[in-house]
């Protein structure tokens, strides 16, 4: 897996709780903000505000997700960057599993 988001993008990433089974962080960005490369085990997404994302993997395919606010759901293990492309600033909540 990639880097840690935690270390490649702390202007975005805050670790707001974290113990031996999940590791709970904060997402804050902007519209036109992007994400260096990193990597997620499987989580939660909990969107607090309505968002649209361009998320390119590693593979370099691209895809676009919109996320309504409140509309938690389940991520697989992934590794991306990210663009925040719509006008609005987004804000989530990621529930990681250890």
């Amino acid at each position: 897996m990639c880097t840690d988001p935690i270390k490649t993008d702390p202007d975005f990433y805050s670790v707001v709780f974290e113990n031996e089974r999940v590791r709970v962080l904060e997402y804050r960005d902007h519209p036109g903000d992007r994400t260096s490369m990193h990597g997620h085990p499987d989580m939660v997404i909990i969107p607090l505000s309505t968002f649209r994302r361009r998320l390119t993997l590693e593979d370099g395919r691209t895809i676009e997700v919109e996320k309504q606010a409140h509309d938690a759901g389940w991520v697989p293990a992934t590794a991306h960057a990210g663009e925040n492309i719509g006008d609005t600033d987004s804000h989530s909540l990621f529930v990681e599993l250890k």
